[in-house]
């Protein structure tokens, strides 16, 4: 736990925070820094063995935790997510749509089926989720929702048309929510670069070791926390329908 969490602007006691894609890469990162910061925590992702590993973790710092098995393109099964953890914990405070995929295809290649399964994962579900928790915090006592983009909304990338894509309209859909619920309601998005999860065991020796960007290397997991924490906690309280990049200093071009 860095310094920075005696701070009060960081505090999260008493919050409950669901995360999608909370069982591993970015979101396992700020489902741990969440806890770490006092608040119970919905770790929701489509592998629940998972899900239960984590939970277990963050119930060794003293929070409760809740796992969840979701689809989260799948409008019925986030319905379900969202009923279960409000009977479990009455609100949602937090809410982090950080499930996502981008399978890299040649765009002539692109099938049907593939092309929905990625904008329904990275944009139709994160919408409704989105939508659905921002009316039940603004009819109660508020909230923080923040919509987990990629650079790759930035800028042009080949063989991921349809991620860059939807990514981008996720982008538009957090100014758009932040000014249809505000201001009971903050909307922002977390714009992250290159990282080291899990996906990035794939790449060759050299794209983990640098990346195109000003500090010349991708990122640790763990440095996604401290911007993760900025827009869910009281340190953003004038912060809304905003983007924060955490790429190192990407070059972005249209």
């Amino acid at each position: 736990m860095s310094s920075f969490s005696q701070d009060p602007c960081f505090d999260l006691t008493g919050k409950v925070a669901l995360v999608t894609g909370g069982s591993r890469g970015l979101g396992y990162q700020i489902v741990l820094a969440f806890a770490d910061r006092g608040a119970d925590v919905v770790i929701a992702s489509r592998n629940i063995e998972n899900c239960e590993k984590v939970a277990e973790e963050v119930r060794t710092r003293g929070r409760k935790a809740l796992p969840c098995q979701v689809h989260a393109a799948k409008w019925d099964a986030i319905d379900g997510l969202i009923a279960t953890s409000y009977a479990e914990f009455g609100r949602v405070d937090i809410l982090v749509n950080n499930a996502g995929m981008s399978p890299r295809v040649p765009s002539h290649e692109v099938t049907e089926e593939l092309f929905d399964s990625v904008v329904g994962l990275n944009f139709k579900g994160p919408f409704r989720l989105a939508t659905q928790v921002a009316k039940r915090m603004y009819d109660s006592d508020g909230g923080v929702i923040i919509n987990v983009s990629s650079s790759g909304a930035l800028m042009p990338l080949p063989q991921v048309v349809p991620y860059g894509s939807a990514k981008a309209a996720l982008n538009a859909m957090t100014r758009s929510l932040a000014a249809e619920y505000g201001p009971k309601v903050r909307v922002n998005t977390l714009s992250p670069g290159p990282f080291l999860t899990d996906i990035s065991k794939a790449w060759p020796p050299e794209k983990r070791e640098q990346a195109a960007n000003a500090l010349g290397r991708p990122g640790d997991p763990h440095e996604i926390v401290s911007a993760a924490l900025f827009l869910a906690s009281p340190a953003s309280s004038f912060t809304n329908g905003a983007l924060v990049r955490v790429d190192g200093g990407m070059q972005i071009g249209v």
